[in-house]
């Protein structure tokens, strides 16, 4: 899986240069559809959208928006089937939000 990170200072180089970005977006996304490691993704929608809910002592507490105090925050995913976790760190590479915030790579624990 590929987490996708954003924060307020790429968030607006993307509405200045949207084109451009979402130009290299498609690329790649043609890229790994044409290849057959495209599985799935989705943008995610704002922080202001989030809930964050912990037990403790068997009692629920919801929280607004994301439970980590920090800039970045996860923006969507891509799920890639890929031969190994380094082309997935090469995929995330060429992504423009791995030039703009981070991206993080993880693999998909499959216990079935």
């Amino acid at each position: 899986m590929l987490m996708i990170y954003t924060n307020a200072e790429s968030q607006q180089v993307v509405a200045e240069h949207g084109d451009e970005v979402m130009a290299e977006v498609d690329a790649l996304m043609n890229e790994l559809s044409e290849s057959g490691e495209f599985v799935g993704g989705q943008a995610l929608d704002g922080p202001g959208a989030a809930r964050t809910v912990t037990v403790r002592g068997g009692v629920p507490a919801v929280t607004d928006g994301p439970f980590l105090e920090a800039k970045e925050f996860l923006a969507g995913y891509l799920i890639v089937e890929c031969e190994s976790v380094d082309r997935a760190t090469a995929i995330a590479a060429r992504w423009p939000d791995a030039r703009l915030c981070a991206m993080e790579v993880r693999p998909i624990i499959d216990e079935v």
